[in-house]
This record gives C-alpha cells, structure tokens and sequence, in this order.
C-alpha cells in the first residue's frame, strides 16, 4: 500500500458535447479517451494535462450520481482520484480505522481501472475516488 499519486480530478458537466470545445479548442488538451461506464451511469472523457489528467463526466441516467450531483451543486469539481496499489487492502484499513466509505469493495470504473470512493464526511468535505489498475485475468 504505498506509491500514492494524483490521478485525476472529475468535474461533472451537464453535457461532453458542449464542454469539450473550451478544453480542446481554447485550452489545448487532448482527448486521451471517451466511454460510457454503465455500472456509474455515466459517459466520460480523459484530457491530458500531463501526469495528472481532467475526467469530464456527463451523466446518461437521472439516477446517476453525476445527475444527482449536478441537480444538488451545478457543473463543477466532482472529486479527486488518488491511484493506490493494493485497493482492497487499503480498503479494509479504512474500514477498521471507522473511516465512512461509499464502496467498501472494488468496483469496476472507466478506463479499466477498479474504483472505490470514501465518503466526503471522512476527508473534510472532498469526494475521494481510489483507483488501481484492474487486475489481469489469465486466459
């Protein structure tokens, strides 16, 4: 459990298609990758910024906590990812540290990644998303 780095900062935006513009065309950055998460209910897009990255997520369901956010707070910062190594490891620390988590199990995320995310009241008020590369499967 260590190697800790920012990964990337998700802001919620009502729609990809009219937020993209300012980001690639007045700011510069590129699309690294764009998908749809249905376990979130959500499509996302990666822009490089460099070693860490801007995650746009749009909502695709009312139910989507993207939607939820947006209705309760408007377009903004959403949360901050940390990359971890040892997911559920760290997880199971949290937990008995009595630490409030939102997942207390790994979840598949976008960009095959596995996510977790711990609740704002646990880290002054700041959704935190942890995030590890997903485990390869053997064949």
């Amino acid at each position: 459990m260590q190697g800790f780095r920012l990964d990337h900062i998700g802001v919620a935006v009502k729609s990809l298609e009219q937020a993209l513009p300012f980001w690639q065309s007045l700011m510069g950055l590129e699309v690294l990758k764009s998908e749809e998460v249905p376990t979130e209910k959500v499509k996302v897009a990666f822009l490089n910024t460099g070693e860490c990255h801007l995650e746009l997520l749009e909502p695709t369901s009312d139910e989507s906590p993207i939607a939820k956010a947006l209705e309760k707070r408007g377009p903004g910062i959403h949360h901050v990812c940390l990359k971890v190594q040892g997911l559920p490891e760290l997880l199971e620390k949290l937990e008995a540290a009595g630490v409030q988590l939102i997942d207390k199990v790994p979840k598949p995320g976008a960009n095959h990644k596995r996510i977790a995310f711990v609740h704002p009241k646990a880290t002054g008020g700041i959704l935190l998303e942890l995030s590890e590369d997903m485990p390869e499967t053997k064949s």
